[in-house]
């Protein structure tokens, strides 16, 4: 059996998968095989001793003639040099075409060249699969980045609105408290806003109140700090005419004019006990009466409240009446710090950039990826009122409309020491830095005049004296 093989290796050719052709130096067809018959439709009968390259490789897949002196089966057979081609096809008797990987082999005997061997197999499946594995890709690509924009518009959507509103961010400590302001929006419950210092307390309370039902009735904020207990309770309350000095006339407090609207009381650790008491009263009966007044009032309100201090810290020192801190703490929101939420930096400086030009009347289109990781790269005790200090400090002068940082970031810059200041200037900037901190609160444990170690008096006549006054 095996000296019939090597006797006559057509057997051999025959039996292969692959198609073959053999060809003499003129192109004529001297052998096909039966692979080949089944891939074309072509017999041997009708292919040997003809050129037949007209019959299976006369055009391109596109359609387009295929010259004989183009094709590389023939040019083998001119130059004797073997070829792998790819990305072809051959012709079928019935007129259809086929995906083709071919060899072409230079024969030689007694080392002239006296013809050539093609070898093809039809990678149509091939093709197939790798399409179809191809438009899969795709499809995953799609689907993915669908998923993506999906995502981005969900993000969107919880944060319609909130560009306008000041409320920026994609962290998802920051999306969890949009959710829960979206939440508590809705009610009428009264919210506590927990935070630091410049973390944007006011505007979740005002949000709050935009989102709510109440949104076209008023929206009155009380700064528990900023009065003296005295004239706290008549900012409250309102008071009679002659019920002290220097009241000439009848004036309606805070609680009546947030009458059907909200009422935000910010920085509420500093209420006085005996103010609580009265808060309480209102919170429990919606009822109060003004200062040297005997007629009851109602009121219907909501109360929305905010403070930098532990509430519960203070209830257990007996600064804080315990029935009010629960009353206050239906639903507490926090204020996550700017360091908790360093990947909102680009977000909000885009969106604070945008309100410097309105303010300075600048074209800023942003900041320098350094500047941007300069900031990421900050702990900002100040938080977000830190950061809008800063760039309004850089865009006033930035002579560029892209943001660098002129200086390092470091705590404190605002107090270094500038021996070109007069003792009134350097005394200005240090009231401005530390009011500032204090998110200019002037009286109470956290104010102003506490940390400067002055009488409230004293710094309010300093700051008339030095010209020193909040500006937006």
């Amino acid at each position: 059996m095996i000296k019939n093989f090597l006797n006559d290796p057509t057997l051999l050719l025959n039996a292969v998968g692959e198609g073959i052709y053999g060809f003499d130096l003129s192109g004529n067809a001297v052998f096909v095989n039966p692979a080949a018959e089944r891939m074309t439709g072509w017999t041997a009968d009708e292919l040997l001793g003809k050129k037949i390259h007209q019959y299976h490789h006369h055009s391109h897949a596109d359609g387009t003639p295929y010259p004989a002196d183009e094709c590389q089966i023939y040019c083998t057979m001119f130059d004797g040099k073997r070829r792998e081609v790819k990305n072809e096809v051959f012709w079928r008797k019935d007129g259809s075409a086929f995906a083709v990987e071919y060899t072409s082999t230079p024969v030689y005997k007694n080392s002239q060249l006296i013809g050539a061997v093609a070898v093809f197999r039809d990678i149509s499946a091939q093709q197939r699969t790798q399409t179809a594995l191809q438009d899969a890709l795709a499809q995953v690509k799609h689907l993915s980045e669908q998923l993506k924009d999906e995502n981005d518009y969900l993000t969107a959507e919880l944060n319609q609105d909130w560009q306008d509103s000041g409320l920026v961010g994609r962290s998802d400590v920051f999306q969890r408290m949009l959710q829960q302001i979206q939440l508590v929006s809705e009610t009428d419950s009264t919210v506590l806003i927990l935070g630091e210092n410049g973390t944007g307390k006011e505007l979740v309370a005002r949000n709050l109140h935009r989102l709510s039902k109440r949104n076209e009735q008023a929206f009155i904020k009380v700064n528990c700090a900023a009065f003296t207990p005295s004239l706290l309770e008549s900012e409250l309350f309102g008071h009679e005419r002659g019920s002290f000095t220097g009241a000439n006339e009848r004036r309606k407090g805070r609680f009546e004019l947030a009458d059907k609207g909200t009422l935000f009381l910010d920085e509420v650790a500093e209420l006085p006990l005996e103010s609580q008491s009265k808060l309480l009263r209102v919170l429990q009966e919606r009822e109060f009466e003004r200062v040297g007044g005997s007629q009851t009032l109602k009121v219907d309100i909501r109360i929305i409240a905010a403070t930098n201090r532990n509430l519960w810290e203070m209830v257990q020192a007996g600064q804080f009446r315990m029935d009010l801190y629960y009353r206050l703490n239906v639903f507490p929101i926090k204020v996550p710090a700017l360091k908790e939420r360093k990947e909102d930096i680009p977000y909000l400086c885009q969106n604070l950039i945008v309100q410097i030009n309105k303010r300075l009347g600048k074209q800023l289109q942003g900041l320098s990826n350094k500047a941007i990781r300069q900031l990421q790269a900050y702990d900002w005790p100040g938080n977000i009122r830190e950061l809008q200090n800063v760039l309004e400090r850089e865009a006033i002068l930035s002579t560029q409309p892209t943001l660098q940082l002129s200086q390092p970031l470091k705590a404190g810059n605002a107090n270094a020491v500038n021996p070109t200041l007069t003792l009134d200037e350097a005394q200005r900037q240090h009231i401005i830095s530390v009011l500032m901190l204090c998110n200019w609160k002037i009286a109470g444990e956290q104010g102003a005049a506490n940390k400067l170690g002055l009488p409230e008096s004293t710094l309010r006549s300093k700051m008339r004296k030095l010209a020193v006054h909040r500006t937006r």
